[in-house]
């Protein structure tokens, strides 16, 4: 499968590592287009052909994907308009960008628009698509094999707005989880707990709690409450957590997201 990517930046090159490393396509048979030289330098690293010139990356192509900022969308996709193959998918990661938008921009009909997220390098990613009508069977199959190779979740929506929705769930979801990380070492270190200590028993923590949520047929709450015993620390902590509105700081923080994912597309 001949694979070209637009934008060797972080998304890019976690979609780069993650096709590597599930061997869905030879380091000979990538391209990738970056603008920034010191960019192009890191990426060759990967064995792969590195260009400045996203038509080049293009030719021949299976699969373009489009991995660059919102605000860049328009300008690379009218750069590919007529370079990509008509039996090529092409795939946008642009936050806010409608689907129609990216089609017009490229004009190249069998689009889809992707929302990864940041563990896609280490093929633990979850992605939601949202796929035009203008794909083949067989485009389709193309498209979602390409989507798991990165993601230990692929899901398909119907429309932009479940793709902004998704956006803020679990595209900006990291960050979330990595601000709680954050809070659970300083807290520990503040207390007296040596930093790297710190660190390794709180990724152990949500690393193994995230496992086991889904090795689990449990609800959530569910496990929460079996290792919630009443009166006891765990209780305590969750009272405060409850106190402090932290329900509500998640809900109002996704709000945001979801409001701003929308606003890009207008």
């Amino acid at each position: 499968m001949r694979v070209g990517i637009i934008g060797g930046g972080f998304m890019g090159e976690a979609f780069l590592r993650g096709l590597l490393r599930a061997g869905v396509a030879d380091p000979s048979e990538i391209a990738v287009a970056e603008i920034a030289e010191a960019r192009r330098t890191a990426l060759s690293e990967h064995g792969v052909r590195i260009t400045d010139d996203a038509e080049s990356a293009s030719i021949g192509a299976d699969v373009v994907l489009v991995a660059v900022k919102p605000q860049d969308l328009e300008g690379a996709a009218q750069a590919l308009a007529g370079a990509i193959p008509a039996s090529a998918v092409l795939l946008s990661v642009a936050a806010g960008i409608r689907l129609a938008d990216v089609q017009r921009f490229a004009r190249h009909r069998a689009s889809v628009r992707v929302m990864p997220n940041l563990p896609a390098a280490i093929g633990e990613g979850a992605t939601v698509y949202y796929a035009a009508a203008d794909l083949s069977p067989a485009q389709r199959e193309t498209a979602e094999h390409i989507l798991s190779a990165v993601s230990a979740a692929v899901v398909e929506v119907d429309s932009d707005d479940a793709i902004d929705l998704a956006t803020a769930v679990h595209g900006s979801g990291p960050a979330y989880v990595y601000m709680m990380i954050e809070a659970m070492i300083e807290s520990g270190v503040r207390l007296g707990m040596k930093r790297p200590e710190a660190q390794r028993l709180v990724l152990a923590t949500v690393a193994g709690a995230a496992r086991y949520a889904l090795a689990s047929e449990s609800a959530p709450a569910e496990l929460r409450y079996a290792v919630t015993s009443p009166g006891g620390t765990t209780a305590a902590a969750v009272a405060e957590l409850e106190a402090a509105g932290m329900r509500a700081a998640f809900d109002d923080a996704i709000e945001a997201a979801y409001a701003r994912a929308q606003e890009l597309g207008e």
